[in-house]
């Protein structure tokens, strides 16, 4: 007993930051209510302070709350279809998939992808409105498309805003996660130039939902590994890596290059908490806020949780 206990602080010296990323990657989501069957949610905030929840769907659903807690369907963004959008999705009215929210001044910009499990014939569009609510977006038409053979996929946006400069990060399996400049006048690309940000060769690349958060001198690229949309099968799994550029040379923590396949685990399968991923972040009055969906045996449900970067690294809370 001696023996182990004179070892311990050996041990617990080398494995704790493994054992302080596990154990802080089962935390549960926090507590929601309403209709919250969601999937790959974003979250913002209109200047009255409601709460905006996009996901995943026909036309993308709308979700509201007045205190991020009790969320209300309230409609879609195309109650009517988006008929733009059907030479990529291969039918008429399907699902849109993982919008992403950004609020400027009073202008709600989201943007959205369209496409099919397994293809490249992807593309990724973007809509304003003042309000956010059903009935009040337009159609600002095609931001930037691929097709099969492609060296990445159009899907999966996420806006990145830092003064006058806008970003986009997009992109799933094939070569990874990519950056591509916008124009912070028209919110489309300024070239159709990318940067590579990530990439995996494990589990046939499965990288995707990238998202771009700075926090302190740091850029923080979250990222879903893995295995979607399959139910408690799903595989799902949130990953960072930081930089002090927001275009490149992220590494985990460990120091393992993003584009080699690094990735800190975030938070992961746990209990009957099965594949979180398809992640948003949020800045609101108590810090930064995860937004992301798990699935249990009941289907696919919204999770919030807050982060604490004290470390460096995200944390969930």
């Amino acid at each position: 007993m001696r023996h182990l206990q004179s070892l311990l602080p050996a041990f617990l010296l080398l494995v704790g930051s493994s054992l302080f990323q596990l154990v802080n990657a089962q935390v549960g989501p926090g507590t929601v209510t309403g209709n919250t069957a969601v999937h790959d949610p974003t979250m913002c905030k209109d200047s009255s302070g409601k709460y905006f929840v996009f996901s995943t769907g026909q036309g993308i659903e709308i979700r509201t709350s007045t205190d991020r807690t009790a969320w209300t369907l309230v409609g879609k963004v195309w109650p009517n279809g988006a008929p733009w959008t059907d030479q990529y999705t291969g039918t008429s009215n399907g699902d849109l998939w993982a919008p992403d929210c950004t609020v400027v001044g009073n202008t709600f910009y989201l943007y959205y992808a369209a496409s099919s499990f397994g293809s490249q014939n992807s593309a990724i569009f973007f809509a304003k409105s003042t309000t956010g609510m059903p009935g009040s977006w337009t159609n600002e038409g095609l931001v930037t498309s691929t097709a099969s053979g492609a060296a990445y996929n159009a899907i999966d946006p996420n806006l990145y805003i830092e003064g006058n400069n806008w970003w986009l990060s997009l992109g799933s399996f094939w070569t990874g996660i990519k950056l591509q400049t916008l124009s912070s006048s028209s919110g489309k690309p300024t070239s159709s130039a990318v940067t590579s940000l990530a990439q995996r060769t494990a589990n046939g690349g499965a990288i995707e939902a990238s998202v771009v958060y700075k926090h302190g001198s740091f850029y923080y690229l979250f990222s879903s590994w893995d295995n979607c949309c399959r139910g408690t099968s799903s595989t799902y799994n949130i990953r960072v890596g930081r930089s002090s550029k927001v275009n490149g040379g992220y590494v985990d923590q460990a120091g393992v290059a993003l584009t080699s396949g690094g990735g800190t685990l975030v938070l992961g399968s746990h209990g009957n908490i099965i594949g979180p991923g398809g992640q948003d972040i949020m800045d609101d009055g108590d810090g930064p806020i995860l937004v992301y969906h798990y699935y249990t045996a009941q289907g696919s449900f919204l999770g919030i949780n807050r982060l604490d970067f004290s470390s460096g690294w995200p944390v969930v809370v």
